[in-house]
């Protein structure tokens, strides 16, 4: 059931996820100059009809493999992680945690996650930026399993999990604000007396959860993905670290080119974060129905 409804919230999220990592990518060395000029979600649209020879759908969905993959490694893992740990430091009269509890449990959930998904996740972002290179530079992965061996096998093994600590620190960053900001948002609603605990609590809690998301993770979402995407120039990795990509970003594009496609982002996250939590709270409320109380 968890499998098939994030199986569903990646194939919704594939064509937002493909322009929110253009704008992301954007002024990378990577792409050429003709392509960039992606200064809203609409004219990333036009651009992708374009300059690229696939089929709009075609290159929406050509990393949905990826997609599907990075869902059932990263986010079953940190969500059943966070679950657990939630449960566990709950009070015995089921008084939740304080919100830096609740925080630090995000981050730990997500630094495990993002560790079991860096692979799927290397293979979705070169599979996503693949269709904006020149012909003779694409990669041309048929699926993430042809990415993953031979990432593998031209690469190594440890290539897999290239930028694996700026992926975990994004997850660390994504699931404290995500996870903890949900979980004391319905808590603050519930509290108000106007919402009880069903879908509606859930939608609200999640909206304004994706909204917190989206403006802490967009500065580490652009280091790691530029990060996972460069290549060697003249025998030397493009960028250093996590610190130089953001030096780097912000005295080319300025400071605030750091939240570059923040609509786009949080027209993803926004609907995947509500998808996520009423999915999570449904089943986890079947669960207890149906096999904690039997």
């Amino acid at each position: 059931g968890s499998e098939f409804s994030k199986s569903v919230k990646s194939c919704r999220s594939r064509s937002m996820d493909k322009r929110g990592l253009d704008f992301g990518l954007t002024s990378s060395s990577l792409i050429s100059p003709h392509v960039l000029c992606y200064s809203s979600l609409l004219c990333s649209s036009f651009c992708l009809v374009a300059h690229d020879s696939t089929s709009l759908f075609a290159l929406l969905f050509y990393s949905l493999s990826a997609g599907l993959l990075r869902q059932a490694t990263y986010t079953t893992t940190r969500l059943g992680i966070y679950t657990v740990l939630f449960e566990r430091l709950s009070k015995a009269d089921g008084t939740p945690p304080n919100f830096f509890i609740k925080a630090l449990i995000g981050m730990t959930a997500g630094a495990i996650g993002a560790f079991v998904g860096t692979p799927a996740e290397v293979a979705l972002i070169r599979m996503t930026a693949d269709g904006r290179l020149p012909s003779d530079q694409r990669r041309g992965y048929t699926n993430v399993f042809n990415a993953l061996i031979r990432i593998t096998r031209e690469e190594g093994v440890t290539t897999l999990w290239r930028g694996c600590i700026p992926t975990m620190a994004r997850a660390v960053v994504v699931n404290a604000a995500q996870l903890a900001s949900y979980s004391q948002s319905k808590q603050a609603l519930l509290d108000t007396g106007y919402f009880r605990d069903d879908i509606l609590c859930h939608f609200c809690a999640s909206m304004i959860s994706g909204l917190v998301t989206t403006a802490a993770s967009m500065p580490v979402d652009i280091v790691k993905t530029r990060i996972q995407n460069m290549k060697m120039i003249d025998g030397k990795p493009e960028y250093k670290n996590g610190l130089d990509v953001l030096v780097k970003v912000v005295g080319r594009e300025g400071f605030f080119s750091l939240w570059k496609g923040f609509t786009p982002y949080y027209a993803r996250l926004g609907p995947h974060t509500v998808l996520t939590f009423i999915f999570l709270e449904q089943m986890n409320k079947f669960y207890k129905i149906y096999f904690l109380d039997s």
